[in-house]
Formats: C-alpha cells, sequence, structure tokens
C-alpha cells in the first residue's frame, strides 16, 4: 500500500506541475522496482557487469545531472529495449542477440540514453490527459491489469507511457545517440545498421520484431537520416572509433548461451 501510495503521488505531481530531477529519480526507482518484480531479468553477474560497463561508458560523458545509472538485460526473444525515467534502461536479450557487433548494441543504448537525458518520459506524463491518468491510477490501485500481458504498468512489448515517443523524440534520440556513442569513442555508424537489420527482419515478417516496431517508429527515412548526419563527421575521426572488440563478442556469445527464457504471456 505504501508503495502504490508513492507512485500514486508521483503521477499526480506529473497531472499538476514540473517534474524536479529528484521527482524524477525517484519515480523512476519505484517503476523499476516493479518492472523487475514482472519481468524476467537477467540475474548473470557477467552479462549484467558488461551491459552496465558499457551503458555508462555512453551516459557518463553526456549526462549533465549526474544520474545513477542502471542498465538490464530481459530475457525475452523479442526484440526492444526502453527508457525509464531517471536512468534506468533496459534491452532484451532478442535485441543483443541480433546486435552482430559492438557499435550497434552501443547505438541503441545511446539511444534510450538520448530519451533519459531530454526527458522524453516525463514530458510526456506531464502531456497526459486527465483520463489517462486515471487509467494509470486504476492499474496501482486495484488488480485490474493484472491479467493483462505482463503486468500493471509495463509489458513486454513497452507499450507503457514511458516506452513509447513520438517520432520526433525518436529523431532527437537517434541524434543524441550518435553524439553519445562518439564520445565514448565507438562508431556511429552502428546505429542505422542496427536499423537495417532489424528493418530487413521485420521484411521478412518475423513476429519477434514486432515489439520494436511497436514502439520505435522506423521507416527506411529515419534510417537515411542518421546516415546523413554521421557524413557530417570527418571520415578520419569515424576510422578511429570502434565498430567492435573481442569483449563484446564474448558477451554476446554469453547471452545466446543462457538457457532458454520463460514462455511470456501474451495479450
Amino acid at each position: 500500500m505504501k508503495r502504490n501510495i508513492l507512485v500514486v503521488g508521483a503521477v499526480a505531481v506529473l497531472a499538476a506541475c514540473g517534474v524536479s530531477t529528484q521527482q524524477e529519480v525517484e519515480m523512476g526507482q519505484t517503476y523499476s522496482q516493479q518492472i523487475n518484480a514482472q519481468l524476467p531479468i537477467v540475474s548473470d553477474p557477467e552479462i549484467n557487469r558488461y551491459v552496465n560497463v558499457l551503458g555508462d561508458s555512453i551516459a557518463r560523458l553526456s549526462d549533465e545531472r549526474n544520474l545513477e545509472w542502471r542498465f538490464y538485460v530481459v530475457d525475452s526473444r523479442d526484440v526492444n529495449a526502453f527508457a525509464v525515467p531517471g536512468g534506468f534502461i533496459y534491452v532484451n536479450r532478442g535485441l543483443i542477440e541480433r546486435a552482430q557487433n559492438l557499435s550497434m548494441l552501443a547505438g541503441v543504448l545511446g539511444h534510450e540514453i538520448g530519451h533519459v537525458i531530454e526527458r522524453h518520459s516525463v514530458q510526456q506524463m506531464e502531456k497526459m490527459q486527465q483520463a489517462q491518468i486515471g487509467v494509470t491510477l486504476a492499474c496501482i490501485l486495484t488488480r485490474v491489469c493484472e491479467n493483462q500481458a505482463t503486468g500493471a504498468l509495463i509489458d513486454v512489448a513497452g507499450t507503457a507511457v514511458f516506452a513509447k515517443f513520438s517520432r520526433d523524440d525518436e529523431r532527437e534520440a537517434d541524434r543524441n545517440a550518435i553524439t553519445y556513442v562518439s564520445r565514448a569513442g565507438i562508431d556511429p555508424r552502428g546505429i542505422p545498421a542496427m536499423f537495417r537489420v532489424l528493418l530487413a527482419e521485420r521484411n521478412r515478417q518475423s513476429s519477434a520484431v514486432d515489439s520494436w516496431f511497436s514502439t520505435h517508429p522506423l521507416e527506411e527515412e529515419r534510417i537515411q537520416e542518421t546516415e546523413a548526419l554521421i557524413k557530417q563527421i570527418d571520415e578520419a575521426i569515424l576510422e578511429t572509433l570502434a565498430t567492435d572488440t573481442p569483449n563484446y563478442q564474448e558477451f554476446r556469445r554469453r547471452v545466446q548461451s543462457l538457457p532458454p527464457p520463460p514462455a511470456m504471456p501474451r495479450s
């Protein structure tokens, strides 16, 4: 009950006024606790260490608010990633398995970091209509949502309010990701390369990528936009940036060798 009151308070604050960084972090912590209780989070210490070191190496060079970033791997073969306010980033096992090199996964993490830094989740919540807030409160205060997909606040497809952004937000996160991963010494060309892998898989009618496309609007135009931005970077600089490392490939093999993920309920 106490946790529910805290969440209700957070939603009420969002409806009434602007959100401070402290409030954003507290809200994110509460959401993250509930997400971690509802989704199958990979517990392998080496996998968690690697994704947190990689994510932090990107975030700390761009985060002026000094958030305490946390990165989690969801044990699902559905392809998706999402960001929670306050610096909590989730990436599905299925996406890592398709990220053929370091630069591809780094681009995804940089994109989600961009959503947090630009406070897209918070801005979206602040704009919610009262009716939408009422639905959120109903999920929190009652058990009405517990039998839908994967729980009250989020499903594995990432359709919660903090997991789905506008096309403008997506483009801004793309632009930021190019800057962030470059600062971290990683080749940003992994960003459009990852997009092309996912787009090609969708064109083969793979249901595994439905989650990604339901929360990340992606067409050829967006790929072309990221490639055009990257072309503005000096080619000599790009050639100094890392595309892949043996450590990344070891990490990816470890993810691929995990036992089969638990069956997830479908809506």
